[in-house]
């Protein structure tokens, strides 16, 4: 090998290195980050050298398995339980975040329900449920959090939305409605902090391979995937990618725009 190779190559490993760890320093809170696509978004980000808080509600034991894979790739994380849902706890939460890291600069909104049925059999209880969730699960932590992102003058939040709240999908209404109103409050929020330096962005995945989607009928798998210009599902990783660039230093001039992860799907 030669000597101008060598000095190429090392310099191209160098400038790609510091890419990799570009997150290094900061603290990003993913919620529902004990599977699937949430999982996908905290490995992604611990990999590019944030302390990564994983939330969940229901798991606390998916959680730190999630913390494990974390530190097993050499990053650092830790487990946060928190019903999203739920106004107070939120509150409580961001204090602890606070107290303990003394800030945080990445929030995502990942945490989500479904309750499917038609609206004509669908219950009030369905309705609400998936809303308090998904929606104001979502306004309750930007709540609580959107403070310390003013205070630093900086500042990501990235609300998952999906592809069934820009197009509707038929026994969603719910679900639908949630993902609608992450848009409009996704919208409405990046108005309010852009000018110190908050950016507010909202990615809407389409049908993507997790356990939700693995325990569809092949007959409803297939009626999906015909659906999708791309011919496939997307993968976690396809969504984490996309947050990664929305928290890094490359999406510093975008704010309040919908990106869909869907194959075409919506377009």
């Amino acid at each position: 090998m030669k000597r101008g190779q060598i000095r190429v190559e090392k310099e191209a490993e160098q400038s790609a290195h510091p890419a990799e760890r570009e997150l290094a320093g900061k603290v990003a809170l993913v919620t529902g980050a004990g599977r699937g696509i949430g999982r996908s978004i905290a490995l992604a980000l611990a990999k590019m050298g944030a302390v990564v808080l994983v939330n969940y509600n229901g798991s606390r034991e998916r959680a730190l398995e999630v913390v494990a894979e974390i530190e097993k790739a050499g990053g650092h994380g830790e487990a946060i339980g928190c019903d999203v849902s739920d106004y107070e706890a939120c509150g409580r939460m961001a204090e602890e975040i606070i107290r303990k890291h003394a800030r945080l600069d990445i929030l995502v909104n990942n945490a989500g329900i479904t309750k499917d049925n038609l609206i004509l059999r669908m219950t009030e209880a369905e309705f609400d449920k998936v809303l308090d969730t998904n929606l104001k699960g979502a306004f309750n932590t930007i709540r609580h959090l959107s403070r310390y992102f003013l205070k630093q003058r900086s500042g990501r939040i990235i609300n998952i939305s999906s592809v069934s709240g820009v197009t509707g999908n038929a026994g969603q209404a719910n679900y639908s409605a949630s993902k609608a109103g992450l848009i409009g409050l996704t919208k409405s929020v990046a108005r309010e902090l852009a000018g110190k330096g908050v950016c507010v962005n909202a990615v809407a995945p389409g049908f993507i391979e997790t356990e939700m989607t693995s325990a569809l009928t092949e007959t409803v798998r297939e009626k999906a995937i015909a659906s999708i210009p791309m011919g496939r599902m997307g993968s976690g990783a396809d969504v984490a990618g996309l947050v990664a660039f929305l928290a890094g230093k490359g999406s510093d001039y975008i704010t309040g725009q919908v990106i869909c992860v869907d194959g075409g799907m919506a377009m």
